[in-house]
């Protein structure tokens, strides 16, 4: 049994292990959003599907014997495309640059093609792992339960997902995991090459066919007695339902945090979990009592939905995560009391991988097309709330009805909340307009009615406000939100320019903006400057130059300006790359999708790039904002790394709602840049210059990155190491003396 159970565990580590290392390697090149993870799952769901099929079809129609010479010819073919990987391209599983898309080339169908091209044998290779060697350990140990190696199986799946984010992200580079990787794949390989050796060796008499088994305890009807079309699409029906419910859950949190292995691992580990549950014992699944739990669940999400994005990570997270385990338990827990007799447990197998891409589908290439905004969300939320209220109100042939009764009232709160669930959404909605792409959801909102003296347009991206215009007076060109004079941004621009006046340089800033918004930027600038923005939406492009009507900023700017569609990074690079660079007085970052972060524009290759493209004496302007994540320390270690000068900017905002809470902070080469009269005019407790005295604990790069040290655990966040600057004028530079 060892060889057996080894390469199952081992195969199923490396099935869920590669996934979140596949989404971080295509996270820097397809704009950092969630949509990057779903379609990364929408692949991997297809493999799982194809090795689920290849399974079936070749225990069904092969000898025992054709079975393992097939399988033999398939993972040496496998191990020889990652060998040769290694050796032409350095990395067995890591995509070439040609892969790397045009700044405005990213799309859902070029991320599929560079998976498959990279990762689709070695993945379609373990996906029939489970299934196949399960059937070869039935035929060669026939008084042996293969259940036990299911079980194995799932906890080398859960392990893989739970040591990622912990254990490989925090310390292992992008190129480590992959070469660990495929050492470990040539280990798999290895040892279901044994297992195929045993087949070949299996002698007939040995090999009792499948159909010869007795049913499975808890199963009624014969061996010979098929499913039928209703219990198949029961069971397509269910796994559709939990993946969709697993991969809307997944795109909503990372809204709210960071689109990365951090936040995709834990849904999918808690899927994972309800499998485990489900399928070791049907009396682990209660249906009354997993009912309750999707109840008070829903009626959480629905409070965090009319509260917003400040309710605490902790009490969003327990409640996501929550409701997808009561939902996805649900589910599965039903999928199973559906199984068919062990004779048609190939075909369930299958029928339940269908359902797992077509929910993953549904999300990934369905929803954007017809849906404006994430209300797939609500809507399998719904969909799990009156799935349990059908199973509560049915009552047994046998079943009194006072005894029955007891499951109406959490039946009939199911109904409501499922109801409810989607009132709040529209509550707090109420878009004028909303648009869905690759990038996220943006809808237009108002704060007051048309005529109202304080009317103004907000642009919210996901569950955040990117941007807010009044429409009355004068004010409609003031800078609002986190764009006004006395931002981190606002003081940078005024900074530079009180030194171009004290230098007797002509006036007007060469400014760069990375992230457009509604355009808020220009209200900042003035008629001799000149604006470059760089933004990857086009719904985002086409409401700042005034589809609609809502926003002006733009328009009515006298500054020049540019906008350069496509991920800023590869643009930024491509004019290095021509000998263009772009001498900005002022780069601002505001790269923002709701409130998460694209951590590829944050990292410290990143801000190299960004460095290369200043002025003399320019600067770099960092909006840090965010809910749930302390970020302050990621661009000090820029700094002390980089042998830059930083200074945060902390504005409150005030009570007309012109403003939002904002930090930024400023990254300068010259150490005396914040020491100027803008910034002394400014308080020690807005401004402040900090460094580390030590080592940086924390540091971003290209290959190494993790969200786990930022996260906001206390109102103190832990500043050890971090030294405080005297904010002291500069001292004049004295006259050369005359020989």
């Amino acid at each position: 049994m060892l060889p057996y159970a080894a390469t199952l565990f081992l195969s199923a580590f490396l099935l869920f292990g590669v996934q979140p290392l596949a989404g971080k390697y295509s996270l820097p090149w397809f704009g950092g959003t969630s949509a990057v993870w779903t379609t990364c799952m929408l692949f991997f769901q297809a493999m799982l599907l194809g090795g689920y099929a290849y399974s079936y079809a070749t225990t069904r129609w092969l000898t025992p014997k054709r079975q393992a010479r097939v399988h033999l010819g398939l993972l040496g073919l496998t191990v020889a495309v990652l060998l040769g990987r290694a050796v032409v391209l350095g990395s067995p599983v890591a995509p070439g640059p040609e892969w790397r898309p045009a700044a405005d080339g990213i799309s859902t169908w070029r991320l599929l093609a560079m998976l498959a091209a990279t990762l689709g044998l070695p993945f379609f290779t373990l996906s029939t792992s489970a299934p196949l060697l399960q059937s070869w350990f039935s035929r060669a140990k026939p008084g042996v339960s293969p259940y036990r190696l299911y079980a194995l199986s799932n906890t080398g799946s859960l392990l893989a997902l739970l040591a990622y984010p912990l254990l490989a992200e925090p310390w292992l580079s992008r190129g480590t995991q992959a070469w660990a990787w495929g050492l470990g794949f040539l280990l798999f390989a290895a040892g279901s090459a044994v297992c195929a050796r045993g087949m070949l060796r299996l002698q007939p008499a040995a090999a009792p066919a499948v159909e010869e088994k007795k049913p499975e305890a808890g199963t009624e009807e014969s061996e010979d007695e098929s499913p039928g079309v209703l219990r198949t699409l029961g069971w397509l029906g269910l796994s559709s339902l939990a993946s969709v419910l697993l991969t809307a859950t997944t795109n909503q949190m990372s809204q709210d945090v960071s689109a990365g292995p951090f936040v995709w691992v834990l849904p999918l580990a808690l899927y994972l979990l309800t499998f485990i549950i489900a399928f070791e014992r049907e009396a682990l699944y209660s249906r009354t009592g997993t009912a309750l739990l999707l109840l008070g669940s829903v009626y959480g999400v629905a409070r965090i939905t009319y509260e917003g994005p400040h309710v605490p990570l902790p009490v969003q997270v327990l409640v996501y995560c929550l409701t997808l385990f009561s939902g996805a338990l649900l589910c599965n827990g039903e999928l199973y009391r559906l199984r068919p007799a062990p004779r048609h447990l190939g075909a369930f197998y299958l029928w339940g991988s269908v359902g797992g891409f077509v929910g993953t589908a549904i999300v990934n290439l369905v929803a954007p097309n017809v849906l404006h905004t994430y209300l797939e969300f609500p809507l399998s939320l719904s969909a799990c709330c009156l799935l349990a209220a059908m199973l509560l109100l049915r009552r047994a042939d046998d079943e009194s009805i006072p005894r029955a009764a007891v499951r109406f009232a959490p039946a009939l709160g199911l109904l409501l909340v499922s109801v409810g669930v989607h009132l709040a959404d529209a509550d707090t909605r109420r878009p004028l307009d909303s648009w869905r792409g690759f990038f996220g959801v943006v809808q237009v909102g108002q704060n007051k009615k048309p005529d109202h003296e304080n009317h103004a347009y907000l642009l919210r991206h996901g569950v955040i406000i990117h941007g807010v215009q009044y429409t009355q007076g004068d004010r409609r060109l003031k800078p609002t939100a986190y764009y006004t004079p006395d931002s981190g941004l606002g003081l940078a621009m005024q900074e530079q320019r009180r030194l171009r006046q004290v230098a007797g340089k002509a006036p007007g800033l060469n400014i760069g903006v990375l992230g457009l918004g509604i355009g808020t930027t220009a209200a900042l600038a003035q008629p001799e400057d000149t604006l470059r923005f760089y933004e990857i939406n086009p719904q985002v492009i086409e409401l700042a130059e005034g589809k609609g009507n809502y926003f002006t900023f733009l328009k009515d700017t006298k500054a020049k300006y540019s906008i350069h569609e496509g991920d800023a990074r590869i643009l930024l690079e491509q004019e290095l790359a021509k000998g263009q660079p772009q001498g900005f007085d002022v780069l601002a970052v505001d790269v923002f999708s709701s409130d998460s972060i694209p951590v590829h524009l944050l990292t410290e290759e990143a801000v190299a790039i960004y460095r290369q493209h200043l002025a003399p004496g320019g600067v770099i302007a960092l909006h840090i904002s965010n809910v749930h994540l302390d970020l302050l320390p990621i661009p000090l270690a820029h700094a002390h790394n980089l042998g830059m000068h930083l200074t945060r900017v902390h504005t409150k905002g005030n009570d007309e709602g012109e403003s939002e809470d904002n930090t930024w902070v400023l990254l300068a080469p010259d150490r005396d840049f914040s020491r100027g009269e803008t910034f002394l005019a400014e308080s020690d407790e807005r401004v402040k210059r900090l460094a580390y005295d030590i080592t940086p604990p924390t540091r971003w790069t290209d290959d190494l990155s993790s969200l786990l040290p930022v996260i906001r655990t206390t109102d103190e966040p832990d500043r050890s190491g971090i030294r405080v600057e005297a904010a002291e004028k500069p001292a004049p530079v004295a006259a050369p003396a005359v020989p």
